[in-house]
Formats: C-alpha cells, structure tokens, sequence
C-alpha cells in the first residue's frame, strides 16, 4: 500500500490527500481575511472507494498542524473536522468565540469559498 501524503495548496483553499500521485481526499478551506487571522475548514471529502482508511482523519489532524506551525486558530465549520476536534481536543484547541464568529460571516458572504 502507499502511503498517503499532504500537500497544502492555499491558493487553491485545499488541503489535498495523495495516494501515488492521485488526489484521494481534501478539506476545502479558506483563511480568515481580517485579523485575528484563522484557517477555516469547510468541507472534509475523501474520494469513493477509499473511505474507512483514515484518510479524512489524517487531512484533519495535517490541517491542525498546519495552523500550529503558523500561529493561528483553525475554525473547524465542516461538521466532520468539528466532531475530530471535539474528539481530540489535546491536538485541536478551540478558536476564540470571536473568530468563529468572523469566519462564519466570511463564509456566508461569499458563497465561493465553498
């Protein structure tokens, strides 16, 4: 089996989950445009035909430590990643109420970040 990699492609608002080269999963995200600035999870996908692998877990606990290594908050609006961090709140802390609330105003604003 080959191992999964991740790769974070902000410019594209994804983080990507690759199997041999091919795409097998991705959180879509975006990063929260005014300050305090967060990373913003919005939808958790794993491809058909490779669910029950970890694959949504890995993108989750990648995109925590992507946060980490930058200072910031993740928001977790996708319910899959919500339900990971309330799972693992030592790896996932939460984001101030007031940055939930921003990154929610930003997503309903723009319905392309979806």
């Amino acid at each position: 089996m080959v191992a999964i990699e991740f790769e974070d492609a902000r410019k594209a608002g994804r983080l990507l989950a690759l199997e041999d080269g091919a795409v097998v999963g991705f959180i879509a995200y975006f990063v929260l445009a005014r300050a305090p600035h967060a990373l913003v999870a919005v939808h958790t996908v794993v491809e058909p035909g490779h669910e029950g692998r970890g694959i949504a877990g890995g993108l989750v606990e990648t995109f925590y430590g992507i946060a980490a290594a930058e200072a910031v908050p993740v928001v977790p609006l996708c319910p899959y990643a919500a339900s990971w961090a309330a799972k693992h709140p030592d790896r996932a802390p939460g984001a101030p109420a007031e940055t939930v609330a921003a990154a929610k105003a930003q997503l309903a604003a723009d319905s392309d970040l979806w």
